[in-house]
C-alpha cells in the first residue's frame, strides 16, 4: 500500500497563457469585438488547483498523490506526463468520454489577469470511481471542484475525519459566494481553511473574520490579502504579516502555492509560525518568475536558505 504525505483532490487542467495589449480600466479588461488582436506571447502549461498544489508539495520534498478526473486524449496525456516528471502519483480517473479541463489566462497591459476556464472532466469525479482504501495519507488537500466532484469531496471529508486524516481546504470565490450552508460539510471536517479576504467576507458578513470562520469548524484559518496584511489564526493566537514587496511576473497559482506550502511547513516543522514563513517565502518566489507553475517552484532546502536570509517578521497576538 502506497503511503503519502499529501493527496490533493482538485482540478487538473491545461493552461494557455496569452499575453497581449488588452486594455484595462476600472477593474475591467477591454478588447474590441470583431477585430484581430496580435498576441505578444502564448505559452502552455499544466494547471488547476489540484495540479498546482500537488506540484508544490512534491517540489518541497513530500510524497504526493493527485486525485482528479482527466480525459484520455492529448491534453490528458500532457497532464499524466507532467505528473510523472514531477514525481506525483496519479490516483484519479482517466475518462474516455470526457475532455480534460482547459483554461485561457489573459494578461492585460497592467500585468493583471483574467482566467476563462472549462473544468470539463474535473467536475465529474464520482465517489464510486475512487478507492480510498488503496493508499494511506497524512493529509488530504482540497481545491475548488464543482458538480459531482464537490459531492465526492464532501464524502472524502467525512472519511478523513473518521480515519483521523488531516484535511486542508482552499475554496475559490465561486464556492464561497454560495454561502456557509453549501460548504458546511467540508468546513466542519477540515483542519486548515485557506482563502483570501474577499472570499472570507462572502462567508462572514459581520464580526471578526478569523473568529467567524473558525467557529464554522476549521482548527486553523488562513486569510491572505494580496500585497496587504494577511494572517493565520489558531483559535488563540493571530499570526499576522505583511508580504515582502515583489516584482510580480506571474500571479497565477499564487494562492495554491501559499496554502500548500503552509501545510508542507506544518508537516516538516510542526509549528504555525515556521509554516507561515515557508508559505510567504515560497509564494513570493513563485510570483517573481514567469512560465507555468512547475517552473516557478522551489525546493525545501532553497526555501529554508531564503528564510534564514530574509528574516521575515511575524506578529503574534492573542485574539
Amino acid at each position: 500500500m502506497n503511503k503519502y504525505d499529501a493527496v490533493t483532490v482538485g482540478s487538473g487542467l491545461v493552461d494557455a497563457y496569452v499575453r497581449a495589449e488588452f486594455k484595462e480600466k476600472d477593474g475591467m479588461m477591454y478588447f474590441p469585438s470583431g477585430t484581430k488582436i496580435l498576441v505578444d506571447k502564448i505559452a502552455f502549461s499544466v494547471g488547476g488547483g489540484g495540479i498546482n498544489s500537488a506540484m508544490c508539495f512534491s517540489h518541497l520534498g513530500l510524497k504526493t498523490g493527485f486525485m482528479g478526473k482527466i480525459g484520455s486524449k492529448a491534453n490528458g496525456s500532457i497532464i499524466t506526463r507532467e505528473l510523472i516528471k514531477n514525481k506525483i502519483d496519479f490516483l484519479g480517473v482517466i475518462s474516455k468520454k470526457e475532455h480534460t479541463g482547459y483554461s485561457i489566462i489573459l494578461e492585460s497591459e497592467k500585468k493583471n489577469r483574467t482566467i476563462v476556464s472549462s473544468k470539463a472532466a474535473s467536475d465529474n469525479l464520482k465517489f464510486s470511481e475512487i478507492n480510498l482504501g488503496k493508499f494511506e495519507t497524512k493529509w488530504f488537500y482540497f481545491t475548488s471542484l464543482g458538480g459531482e466532484s464537490f459531492l465526492t469531496q464532501k464524502k472524502i471529508a467525512i472519511y478523513a475525519r473518521k480515519n483521523k486524516i488531516m484535511l486542508a481546504y482552499n475554496p475559490s470565490s465561486y464556492h464561497t459566494k454560495k454561502g456557509i450552508d453549501y460548504l458546511r460539510p467540508i468546513l466542519e471536517n477540515c483542519n486548515v481553511l485557506s482563502l483570501n479576504k474577499e472570499e472570507a467576507k462572502m462567508l462572514i458578513r459581520n464580526g471578526n473574520l478569523y473568529k467567524g470562520l473558525r467557529n464554522l469548524g476549521p482548527n486553523i484559518v488562513s486569510i491572505t490579502d494580496g500585497a496587504g496584511e494577511g494572517g493565520i489564526y489558531d483559535g488563540k493566537y493571530l499570526y499576522s504579516y505583511i508580504p515582502p514587496k515583489i516584482n510580480v511576473k506571474e500571479a497565477t497559482g499564487a494562492g495554491d502555492v501559499f496554502a500548500s506550502s503552509f501545510v508542507s511547513g506544518l508537516l516538516k516543522l510542526g509549528n504555525i509560525e515556521g509554516a507561515l514563513k515557508a508559505a510567504i517565502t515560497h509564494s513570493a518566489f513563485a510570483i517573481s518568475r514567469e512560465d507555468g507553475i512547475g517552473k516557478r517552484l522551489s525546493s525545501w532546502k532553497n526555501i529554508e536558505k531564503i528564510m534564514q536570509k530574509n528574516k521575515l517578521k511575524i506578529k503574534k497576538i492573542e485574539l
